[in-house]
């Protein structure tokens, strides 16, 4: 028989926050695949808002745990994963713009899975580029979802601009893990 929950470190307010992000992806994909923007714009800035929250309270106040380490790099993915899958399913974002940003997310993870089954230590350290292109990633989904909520009529090249920065910076991100991948896993090693 389970015993009643108690407070420890895996229950730390920004795990319970990444929790929150991740129950969030469920119901952002919904919205997005019945067209519904303003609810899925909503969760997508919920997502956001908790996203910095539970790293300020994480640092702040020393809550960091292993769980979370785990938790919220799983809970971004997981939501621009499904933003760029249902907005390119939906034909809100160009399908070349979606195939690009999954393919770079998708050759991340079989890089970590090789190294991992060759039981190579691999520490994945954020770069600048990288959190650009994170940045550019989510500004690209949240303008899109705002200009269906509030129906603006902008110039086509704002959205290429959007567009073509987050393939730019997906592309050059996905090369600089590339080249750590494989400086890692090289033949000299």
């Amino acid at each position: 028989m389970l015993g009643p929950l108690r407070f420890d470190s895996k229950w730390s307010v920004p795990n319970l926050l990444t929790i929150l992000r991740i129950f969030l992806v469920p119901f952002f994909i919904i919205m997005v695949i019945e067209k519904r923007f303003a609810p899925a714009l909503s969760a997508l800035t919920i997502a956001g808002i908790s996203d910095a929250l539970d790293g300020f309270i994480a640092r702040y106040f020393n809550q960091r745990t292993e769980l979370g380490s785990y938790l919220d790099p799983i809970a971004d993915k997981l939501l621009m994963v499904s933003s760029y899958v249902c907005l390119g399913y939906t034909g809100v974002l160009p399908d070349w713009l979606c195939v690009i940003v999954i393919s770079r997310d998708v050759l991340l993870l079989l890089g970590i899975g090789i190294c991992s089954v060759a039981n190579i230590k691999v520490e994945i350290n954020p770069s600048k580029i990288s959190k650009l292109n994170t940045v550019a990633q989510i500004s690209t989904v949240f303008f899109i979802l705002l200009t269906k909520v509030v129906a603006w009529n902008i110039n086509p090249l704002v959205y290429d601009l959007f567009f073509y920065t987050t393939a730019w910076l997906t592309f050059l991100s996905a090369c600089q893990y590339a080249y750590r991948g494989l400086s890692v896993i090289g033949p000299d090693k």
